[in-house]
């Protein structure tokens, strides 16, 4: 039987993509099934006094999230392969950490047209049209772990936990352990948290 992995994503996010990308390791080592979900660090800080440089990066991160959520609802199969052309552009080709509102719709545009989805999916970028969607997925996984972490958020069986947080990407059967772990430890109802302190930043590049 496939272990059910729930993975919400916000594509601007490097650490959700190095997750993410263990995540695709994982696939290739172990029997898993994976459903993948947007969630929003926009909508999670909306309404937030957060430090206006940061509220920059916020506005520009409106535009992919509501992009990913007109695809879930209408082209579920194929944002698996959006996430990954998207994350690859921003993340791998340095194009992240835009700030204002349509920064980054050349992005998007490209992305759409790697994975052979209509261009028109990037009108949603700039309007609210699909916010109801994009804040129902982000409540789903804010239901799951609580309101005060970021993502990403996977679910493992019964349990969800905001990471694991990594700063690189664990390939073949190192992937597969730190899989086996992870379950591992979801496993257990009472456990909530590993943390220690970060000493190197996310390998993305």
């Amino acid at each position: 039987m496939k272990e059910q992995v729930t993975f919400w994503f916000d594509v601007s996010c490097p650490f959700c993509w190095l997750t993410s990308r263990w995540m695709k390791e994982v696939e290739k080592v172990r029997d898993v099934e994976v459903e993948w979900v947007p969630m929003s660090l926009s909508v999670l800080n909306d309404g937030r006094d957060i430090p206006a440089d940061y509220a920059e990066l916020m506005k520009a991160n409106w535009g992919p999230a509501r992009v990913f959520a007109k695809v879930k609802q209408d082209a579920p199969d194929k944002i698996d392969a959006l996430y990954t052309a998207m994350g690859t552009i921003i993340h791998t080709g340095g194009q992240d950490h835009k700030k204002g509102f349509g920064a980054y719709d050349s992005v998007i545009a490209e992305a759409l047209a790697e994975v052979g989805l209509p261009a028109e999916y990037a009108d949603v970028a700039n309007t609210d049209e699909v916010d109801e969607a994009l804040r129902g997925f982000h409540a789903s996984a804010m239901a799951e772990v609580g309101d005060d972490v970021g993502t990403p958020v996977v679910k493992l069986g019964d349990s969800a936990f905001f990471g694991p947080v990594i700063t690189r990407v664990p390939e073949g059967e190192d992937a597969g352990k730190l899989f086996d772990h992870a379950v591992g430890v979801a496993s257990f109802p009472y456990f909530f948290e590993l943390k220690r302190s970060r000493t190197e930043a996310p390998q993305v590049r």
